[in-house]
């Protein structure tokens, strides 16, 4: 998997938990960020890739901060231990 991938899903795993803590379904979520219910899917599913100002938006729309939702997704590197 790479380090991109595990970021997406990271992202989108925080978005589904606090989503879910607001008690919202996607939808709803969606029409309060002015976004589509399939973008907001595919952000869950860590398969599209938001941009800096729609990640805001779902904040917003959150009632809490994009570096909230960005918490931990960094992950670790792997360092390779061969000579370049």
């Amino acid at each position: 998997m790479s380090q991109r991938h595990r970021a997406l899903t990271a992202f989108g795993s925080n978005l589904r938990r606090k989503r879910e803590e607001k008690k919202l379904t996607q939808e709803k979520l969606a029409e309060k960020a002015d976004l589509d219910p399939t973008y907001i899917s595919g952000i869950e599913r860590g398969v599209r890739n938001p941009s800096l100002l729609s990640i805001v938006r779902i904040a917003k729309a959150l009632g809490t901060t994009a570096s909230d939702l960005s918490r931990g997704i960094e992950g670790r590197r792997v360092v390779s231990n061969e000579a370049s």
